[in-house]
C-alpha cells in the first residue's frame, strides 16, 4: 500500500457520476434559505452591524469589545512606611484598614516578627496570603512545606482602590 492514499484498492477514489441538475437545485435552495433568513432577522434591534459568517444561514450581530479605562492609575502612599507606591498593581491591601501597602513592606514586617530557621523564606502564596516556607533541600526547590500562613487581604470586603486598578487591566 502506498503512502499517498491514491493506491490500494481504490476505496474513496471512484468518480461519482456527474449530475448537473441536482447540483443547480441544491445551490438555488441554499440561496433561497439565506434570503429568507435575511428578511426574517433584518428588523431586529441590535442587528444593524452584522458580519457574514461562513457556514451560517443568517447574519449575526458583530461583537464590540468593551473599552478599557484610559485615565491614569491612582497614586497612593503606603499605609505602613508612608512612601508613595509606584506600582499599584503589586500593592497588597492591609487587613485592618484596607489601604494599599508595599509588597516589600509586607515581607519585611513578617521577617521582623517571625524567627526564620535556615531553609525558611517568606513568600507570597496567592489570594492575598503570605507564608513561611521551609525548603527541605535548599538548592532544590521541589521539596517544601508551608509552616505558617498570614492572611492580609480580606476576601469578603474588596478595597475600592483594587477595583479601580482591575478596571484598567480587564473589563470582562
Amino acid at each position: 500500500m502506498s503512502g499517498s492514499g491514491k493506491g490500494g484498492d481504490n476505496r474513496g477514489n471512484r468518480r461519482r457520476p456527474f449530475k448537473r441538475r441536482e447540483k443547480e437545485n441544491t445551490q438555488n435552495s441554499n440561496q433561497d434559505a439565506v434570503r429568507q433568513a435575511d428578511k426574517k432577522f433584518a428588523g431586529l434591534p441590535g442587528c444593524e452591524k452584522t458580519e457574514k459568517r461562513r457556514g451560517g444561514l443568517f447574519d449575526r450581530p458583530r461583537w464590540i469589545p468593551p473599552k478599557l479605562a484610559t485615565g491614569p492609575l491612582p497614586a497612593a502612599d503606603c499605609a505602613w512606611c508612608g512612601k508613595p507606591i509606584k506600582d499599584m498593581a503589586s500593592a497588597i491591601s492591609d487587613s485592618g484598614s484596607g489601604k494599599p501597602v508595599h509588597f516589600d513592606c509586607v515581607i519585611s514586617r513578617i521577617c521582623e516578627g517571625e524567627t526564620l530557621e535556615p531553609g525558611d523564606t517568606v513568600s507570597y502564596i496567592g489570594g492575598g496570603r503570605f507564608g513561611i516556607i521551609h525548603f527541605n533541600n535548599l538548592p532544590e526547590t521541589r521539596g517544601f512545606s508551608i509552616k505558617k500562613i498570614f492572611e492580609l487581604e480580606n476576601k469578603e470586603n474588596r478595597s475600592e482602590w483594587r477595583q479601580i486598578i482591575s478596571d484598567h487591566f480587564s473589563v470582562t
